[in-house]
């Protein structure tokens, strides 16, 4: 164990925390009720919890070696650090770096660590306390960390501590985030009214519901997950098929990811899928994650046939609609700056990545050779036609999806 008592004092008194790091799977999944109780008294995001995590290290990443920094105070766990190891290749030698859970493949925003509301600076410190240890111990290159949220109290906490000790830090821009947030007894109305959207979503709703057989259902209960589930990924395959597939949700990897973890968080109360109907024929889905106050957008899919009629735009409508009614303070369109997003709502947050590298490792030869290969690829484009960086496109999503 580590004793986190050569960091440095915290505001007010804790008893001393102790830190130990996860690294086997057993020991992963027997956390699940006690990262729950701590995810619920923290202000760490829904992407962070055991119910996204778990079936991403299983589904998605079962080859990377678990590294979950773990502290307790008194016993209690009081913070988390969900974290993996890989290995890559680079100029020739084998790089060991180190990243959060849930990094990859399935669009997790606001990674971070999990600490108890009032434990966030001494949790961040200890984390950074047992970094530095493993680093010593020579267990990783490169500690690799992204999508967290620009104003995390942890970028400035890891950033301080290791330039202090000398580790070259580079922090980089990721994504825009898109949301808005609702006054008190905000009705749909008066959002409505102030969108982009306003008379096209009436006037497509209303002859929406002219429709015979028309219906929108919400399913939130965990056994009832699977048939919406299923309908959602074949209207988000269909209207991803001319473009090379999706980029958020790739393949039967990804698919049995999502049928994991949609029932775990719906066992959880937090999971939602909506469907806009006609007859038996679903139109357009969206997959949504609610996290205490705040309605997180996940994604969508709707049949192009039907484009024309704006299914997409009126379901989307109609989630916002879900959102008000239930009292939540915050919708959240996540990564993307997507026109539909920017014709809802008006504000902004960014995530950032952050790269540690450990002194004399290979690191530097992993972060020069990534650096080479994307500004190749930024010259590329330079240089051939639009179209053909375009099919090029298309070409490797569809060759990716397997």
């Amino acid at each position: 164990m580590i004793a986190a008592r050569d960091i440095k004092q915290w505001p007010r008194p804790f008893a001393e925390l102790k830190v130990d790091v996860v690294r086997d799977g057993l020991s992963f999944a027997a956390l699940r009720g006690e990262w729950d109780e701590l995810l619920d008294d923290s202000e760490a995001g829904v992407f962070n919890s055991w119910e996204w995590l778990y079936p991403w290290y299983r589904r998605i990443a079962p080859e990377r070696e678990l590294r979950i920094i773990e502290a307790r105070s008194d016993g209690r766990l009081v913070g988390l650090m969900p974290l993996c190891l890989e290995r890559r290749r680079a100029a020739g030698r084998i790089a060991r770096r180190l990243c959060f859970l849930g990094e990859s493949e399935v669009g997790s925003d606001y990674l971070d660590i999990v600490a108890r509301r009032g434990f966030e600076l001494p949790v961040a410190q200890a984390a950074a306390a047992a970094l530095r240890q493993m680093s010593s111990d020579r267990e990783w290159d490169l500690l690799d960390l992204v999508d967290l949220d620009s104003q995390s109290a942890s970028v400035q906490v890891l950033r301080e501590i290791f330039e202090a000790a000398k580790y070259r830090v580079r922090t980089s821009p990721r994504y825009v985030c898109p949301f808005e947030t609702f006054g008190a007894g905000e009705t749909f109305e008066r959002f409505l009214a102030r969108t982009r959207r306003q008379d096209n979503f009436l006037r497509r709703r209303n002859w929406l519901e002219k429709q015979p057989g028309y219906r929108l259902e919400i399913e939130r209960r965990p056994d009832r997950m699977a048939s919406p589930l299923s309908e959602f990924l074949r209207l988000h395959g269909l209207r991803w098929a001319s473009d090379g597939g999706s980029q958020g949700i790739r393949g039967a990897r990804t698919e049995g990811f999502h049928r994991d973890a949609i029932e775990l968080l719906a066992e959880r109360g937090q999971a939602r899928l909506y469907t806009l109907a006609i007859g038996s024929r679903p139109l357009a889905s969206v997959y949504a994650i609610v996290h205490r106050r705040k309605f997180i957008f996940y994604q969508s899919g709707y049949d192009p046939e039907w484009r024309g009629k704006s299914v997409g735009l009126v379901l989307l409508g109609e989630t916002f609609r879900d959102c008000l009614a239930g009292g939540l303070a915050e919708y959240d369109f996540l990564r993307g700056e997507e026109d539909y997003k920017l014709d809802w709502v008006t504000r902004q947050r960014r995530t950032v990545g952050l790269r540690i590298f450990a002194p004399g490792s290979a690191g530097d030869w992993l972060d020069k050779q990534e650096r080479v290969a994307t500004a190749a690829r930024e010259v590329i484009k330079r240089l051939l036609p639009a179209r053909w960086v375009e099919a090029i496109r298309i070409r490797r999503r569809r060759r990716s999806v397997v």
